[in-house]
């Protein structure tokens, strides 16, 4: 049965042929990729099946970088939703300057990641501004080093979706709440907590895979260290597979990686279903 003129796959062609081009074939040579030597030629490839997977298994470093991922995620993404909310409120009111604070807030979200790490790494090095410690070469303080650049990245573009989710709140709800004698926490945790539901959700998919695929701020300020101790998956991928070469091993971290990802996309269209 041949395609109609009006036939909605019609005008969907062109974006299903880039999709095909651009994501869905390098996802299948990835996988190609997870279960062979990985080489980017066709000499000397050979067929591994499973090994890269299982080798990860006992590869002590991957669960220690995977271990720094899911820390470097949840201590970035529960402030990183948290806060917005909170600014997004108080900046809803009319308050003398909201346009002001607005913008200040949001600047950092259109600063180029590099720019802001090479800031950051100014001032936390021993001669910058915060030179009480070395900060970037503690184990213990590397890792919270970045987190706070990543919060602070975040924070705006969070806020302004926020803002954005509070317009779809009527207002007839705070007003029937303050006939019936509610106060603004009461009215908070009970109309603007639950109209900011979908928001929410969208915010923690979104934040969490901003999170997931940090490596600018890694690899401008700490380089993985010090001891491996700000090493996440994706640098980790970056130096098996630019770093050693071993583009199969690399290929298979990023199918986990893909995987994870995907499994939060599927969550969230499910709470939207909901």
């Amino acid at each position: 049965m041949g395609i109609k003129l009006n036939s909605p796959w019609l005008f969907l062609a062109p974006a299903l042929c880039l999709l095909g081009v651009f994501v869905f074939l390098p996802i299948v040579y990835l996988l190609f990729l997870s279960v062979t030597t990985g080489h980017l030629t066709r000499a000397g490839v050979s067929w591994v099946g499973l090994g890269h997977y299982l080798a990860l298994l006992d590869d002590p470093d991957f669960w220690q970088v995977l271990g720094n991922t899911l820390y470097f995620t949840v201590a970035t993404v529960i402030p990183s939703v948290v806060i917005p909310i909170g600014l997004a409120v108080a900046l809803d009111q009319a308050i003398p300057g909201r346009g002001i604070l607005r913008t200040l807030y949001f600047l950092p979200a259109v600063i180029s990641i590099v720019a802001a790490g090479l800031g950051w790494r100014w001032l936390f090095q021993p001669q910058g501004f915060f030179r009480n410690l070395n900060w970037l070469a503690d184990p213990n303080w590397a890792m919270i080093v970045l987190i706070l650049l990543s919060i602070w990245k975040q924070l705006g573009f969070n806020m302004v979706v926020f803002l954005a989710g509070l317009q779809a709140i009527p207002t007839s709800r705070y007003e029937a709440a303050a006939l019936d004698g509610a106060d603004p926490w009461n009215q908070f945790w009970h109309i603007t907590l639950p109209g900011l539901r979908p928001t929410t959700i969208f915010v923690i998919i979104a934040t969490t895979i901003f999170t997931f695929r940090s490596f600018e701020q890694v690899f401008v300020l700490t380089g993985g260290g010090p001891l491996n101790s700000t090493n996440i998956l994706v640098y980790y991928i970056y130096e098996q597979a630019f770093s050693f070469f071993d583009f199969g091993y690399g290929a298979a971290l990023t199918i986990v990686l893909l995987t994870g990802v995907m499994g939060l996309v599927y969550w969230q269209w499910r709470q939207f279903r909901a």
